[in-house]
């Protein structure tokens, strides 16, 4: 018998692989490192979520007891456990610091991180350096989740005891929307950095350390392994100047100004403490390396002694104002009433300690009540006093500790919030009722109109089915799952700053909206229903050029946003700079352009074969970018047919690279070239996987299907963005 010697019945091997179901020694992109990895497209399967296909999170949560949930978060603040002991008796400072850091993830470049599906129960960010025993919170939160079940989120719970522990401190909240739905496993799709050591040096990730602007994106915090910034100075190094710099750019990035900036350090630091007792070295590992009877519980104490006093989280020790149960303005006292030097907590992590403090002004232990320790300052809190715009803001709060508490309420809000989209997601009581421009504001849309009348005349307008269908896409493209912003719905496109990107081809863009827009006049209906209404008639009319009848699905409703309503700086970062879908880039790029169409098509929530369908059918439709013939696999330009994938497949034909980093496809027998093409349109017939479903649609008894399955991918990208519709 050949084989492994020890893997038999007589032998002492185990009779089980060894790393094929628990490591990825055997991945595809082991030996193939180039290989496109399709996962991320597949994460979050049916499959992995125990709720069945009958649960609906939405309808679920509106029965939720919203009071009832709140009132046991507040009392559960105050019952300090033996096994992780509340600081001053009171949970609040780690249950904000839970909230803070899930939400903290969020990063406005790709709208990825955040709080919004629960993804730090999930490895790699349960177990970052910058979370240290975060998982006690959840633990200690458990038995809220466990007695609401279902309809109460770990996401929305996590979120929602930071802002009952704010409230419980005395600040008057800005509110809190119920409905985040969490996953079953973590985002496969959230690139962290490309180091590989925790708090890696920051150099790694900018192109010049001292030019913060330089971060590699969309990456956001300074070093792998962080919400924000080193709390101890750029790469451990303390100058508050230089730290106030990357602090500007790392919440810039999460969509931050200099105010809210402010507000959330001096607001966030205005409560609790930080942990240092002892040093890390007694200090066991994180939850996903700890031993198997740690049961999750990671940062293992065993010098915890029941004592609030020898907790151990960031290593830096100490409070930061005289009653840190309180929401005043005891942060400012202390930064701008005191001069601060350098020292070091008994971690040995850089901080600052007062001159000159009586000790009857020190907050007191934790623990022990009669005692009093010396409160400290970080890096980062010094920033906000000599960097000279922060001081700024912070003299203004000062002066008005009404307007302080106001910007910080806003500021925790949308920290919270950001990544939940419009606010047709959230509910529950407690849902303000302001406006923000953050949250992509779009009025209700009319819905009595006659469609059909509306796609008649559309077809009487001139406007050639490429023009309809590529406008009706770049309005629908700029969706992202990942927080919910961009789509078709607003009908942005017709904006600054969408109406003159270079993805959009301004010059067409503005001759379709000439034509559309006087016809959403006449007939009631948005401007927004009018675009994706003549995609829906493009596509229309070139599945009957192709011999079919296929209706597309449309459903009205959506609304026209204004200028007002749209933050321009925002959205700057929904332009492609590259769409595979169209076969175009603005420029050359390190990242191969299918794997920016595969990052494009997560964004979009498309599965593999959705994306795959969607290229073959838009390739043969004539909408490349400019009208660029690459990939354009066909003599019949403009009819729905399967014949990208009929050519790619066919073996009497073979590809060629030539000049400028495209290809040429040619007859075998006569080596006469027939077609172009890019890699983001050779990639469905090199990739393993992607060559299966090309293979489908290829088939000679799949032209029918390939047209239906174009047609609910395309409508799916028309709604992705239909919060409304959604029950």
């Amino acid at each position: 018998m050949d084989g492994n010697p020890t893997n038999n019945k007589s032998g002492g091997g185990c009779p089980v692989m060894h790393g094929g179901n628990t490591g990825t020694d055997n991945a595809v992109t082991k030996w193939w490192p180039e290989s496109l990895n399709l996962d991320i497209l597949h994460q979050h399967d049916a499959k992995t979520n125990p709720m069945g296909p009958d649960y609906n999170h939405r309808d679920a949560v509106k029965g939720l007891d919203f009071d009832a949930v709140r009132a046991d978060v507040e009392t559960l603040l105050t019952d300090s456990q033996e096994w992780w002991p509340a600081d001053w008796g009171h949970y609040g400072g780690l249950m904000i610091r839970l909230a803070w850091h899930s939400a903290g993830s969020y990063r406005l470049g790709d709208g990825r991180g955040g709080g919004g599906a629960g993804n730090i129960r999930f490895a790699p960010l349960n177990s970052w350096p910058d979370n240290a025993s975060l998982d006690k919170a959840r633990r200690l939160l458990w038995p809220v989740k466990k007695k609401y079940g279902n309809a109460l989120s770990w996401a929305d719970l996590i979120l929602l005891s930071g802002t009952v522990a704010y409230e419980s401190m005395g600040l008057k909240t800005f509110g809190f929307g119920f409905g985040r739905q969490d996953i079953w496993g973590p985002e496969k799709d959230v690139y962290w950095g490309s180091e590989n050591e925790w708090l890696a040096p920051s150099e790694n990730r900018y192109g010049d350390l001292d030019t913060p602007d330089t971060m590699e994106n969309p990456l956001a915090a300074v070093h792998m392994g962080l919400i924000y910034v080193n709390p101890e100075g750029v790469n451990g190094n303390p100058d508050a100047a230089r730290t106030a710099l990357h602090i500007r750019e790392t919440f810039a990035r999460m969509a931050m100004n200099d105010e809210e900036t402010a507000a959330l350090t001096c607001g966030g630091h205005t409560v609790g403490k930080a942990h240092g007792a002892m040093g890390d070295d007694k200090i066991g590992a994180e939850p996903e390396g700890c031993p198997v009877h740690g049961q999750g519980l990671g940062w293992s104490n065993p010098d915890l002694d029941g004592k609030a006093t020898n907790a151990f989280t960031s290593g830096i020790e100490g409070a930061w104002t005289k009653e840190p149960l309180k929401f005043d303005m005891g942060y400012f006292d202390y930064l701008f009433g005191y001069e601060w030097e350098l020292t070091k907590s008994p971690a040995g992590a850089q901080q600052y300690a007062p001159v000159g403090m009586p000790e009857s002004e020190m907050p007191v232990d934790p623990t022990d009540p009669g005692t009093h320790r010396l409160p400290m300052m970080t890096d980062a809190d010094m920033a906000m006093k000599v960097d000279p715009i922060y001081n700024e803001i912070c003299q203004k709060f000062i002066a008005d500790p009404a307007y302080f508490a106001d910007t910080f309420a806003r500021a925790w809000f949308k920290l919270t919030h950001r990544d939940m989209g419009p606010t047709d997601n959230y509910y529950g009581p407690f849902v303000p009722t302001e406006e923000l421009i953050w949250q992509d504001p779009i009025p209700a849309g009319a819905t009595g109109y006659d469609v059909d009348a509306v796609k008649a005349k559309i077809a009487d307008s001139g406007l050639s089915t490429v023009e309809m269908i590529t406008t009706a896409w770049d309005s629908a493209r700029t969706f992202r799952g990942s927080d919910k912003r961009g789509g078709a719905n607003g009908a942005r496109i017709r904006l600054a700053p969408q109406k003159d990107w270079a993805g959009n081809e301004p010059e067409r863009l503005a001759k379709v909206l000439g034509i559309l827009e006087p016809i959403a006049a006449q007939t009631g209906a948005s401007i927004a229903d009018v675009i994706v209404l003549a995609g829906n008639v493009g596509l229309e009319q070139s599945i009957k050029a192709a011999g079919m009848d296929v209706a597309v699905p449309f459903a009205p409703g959506r609304g026209d946003a204004s200028d007002a309503q749209t933050d321009a700086d925002s959205f700057s970062v929904l332009e492609p700079v590259a769409d595979g879908f169209r076969n175009w880039q603005l420029k050359d790029y390190a990242v191969s352009p299918e794997a920016m169409m595969l990052d494009r098509a997560q964004l979009m929530g498309l599965t593999a074969a959705e994306m795959t369908v969607l290229v073959g059918g838009l390739r043969v439709l004539g909408t490349n970018h400019g009208g660029a013939a690459h990939g354009v696999l066909t003599d019949r330009v403009g009819q729905l047919t399967t014949d990208f994938f009929v050519n790619l497949t066919d073996m009497d034909l073979a590809w060629a690279p030539v000049e400028g980093g495209t290809y040429e496809l040619r007859d075998r027998a006569s080596g006469t070239p027939k077609f172009t093409a890019t890699s983001a349109d050779l990639v469905f017939g090199s990739n393993s996987i992607l060559r299966a479903y090309a293979e489908v649609y290829a088939q000679d008894d799949n032209a029918e299907k390939f047209v239906r399955d174009f047609v609910a991918a395309w409508t799916k990208v028309m709604m992705n963005d239909r919060f409304d519709l959604v029950a």
